[in-house]
This record gives C-alpha cells, sequence and structure tokens, in this order.
C-alpha cells in the first residue's frame, strides 16, 4: 500500500515518509528515503552561525577565506557551514576571532538537502 503525501514541511516527510521525491518547478530533482538523500546531498552536521546585525559581511568573508572548500550557505538571517564535525567548525570560527550572537550544531536534515539541491530556502 502507498499512500501520497504533499508538504513543505521537511521535518514532517522526514519523520513520515520511507521514501521520497524533490521537486523543483515541477521536475523531479532527487528520490530516496530521508537517510539516502541527507547522506547524499548534505554533511552529517550543519553549524548555524547568527551574528550582531553588520557583521555577518565580515564573518562571511574570513570563513571563506579561511576554509574555501566547505560549503556555506549564507542567509540573511544567519550562515549555514555544512560540516562533518559542528563543534570543531564552531571552535575554527572561534580562533579566526569571530563572535557570533548565537551558535547551533546540529544533524544535517531534509531542509538542508532542499537548499542544496535548490539552491533557496522554503521561504522563497
Amino acid at each position: 500500500m502507498s499512500l501520497v503525501l504533499t508538504t513543505h514541511y521537511m521535518d514532517e516527510a522526514e519523520q513520515l515518509c520511507d521514501r521520497l521525491v524533490v521537486l523543483d518547478k515541477g521536475k523531479i530533482v532527487a528520490h530516496g528515503s530521508p537517510a539516502e538523500l541527507i547522506a547524499t546531498y548534505s554533511t552529517r552536521e550543519v553549524l548555524e552561525l547568527r551574528f550582531p546585525i553588520g557583521e555577518q559581511a565580515t564573518a562571511v568573508e574570513k570563513l571563506r577565506a579561511a576554509r574555501p572548500a566547505d560549503r556555506m550557505e549564507e542567509l540573511p538571517d544567519r550562515l549555514l557551514w555544512y560540516t562533518a564535525e559542528g563543534d570543531a567548525a564552531l571552535s575554527a570560527v572561534h580562533e579566526l576571532g569571530l563572535r557570533p550572537a548565537t551558535a547551533l550544531a546540529r544533524r544535517a536534515s531534509l531542509e538542508d538537502v532542499f537548499l542544496a539541491l535548490t539552491g533557496r530556502a522554503l521561504v522563497d
């Protein structure tokens, strides 16, 4: 038996679906289990950094100069650093003299996969 669920809530899809299809502008861009998609299109962890107003651009510049090979996504309100080890990445941020207002190391999710595949956040 199959059930088709359509949702924009990636956490809901990750919890409820055994297999999924990611669509972008009506075209299939990826399919598989949530774990397969995360393993293929993201890293194990993501470090979310929020900087005080006006400081994010400078922080991004410093981080990209120090870590040019790492994948980073700059969103209007935060910076996402895709990494295998979030705590080590946060230590590297502090070693560069950067002091984010908040920092959160978390496991990668389907929302990160969506961002990687489409180049835009779900709010776009």
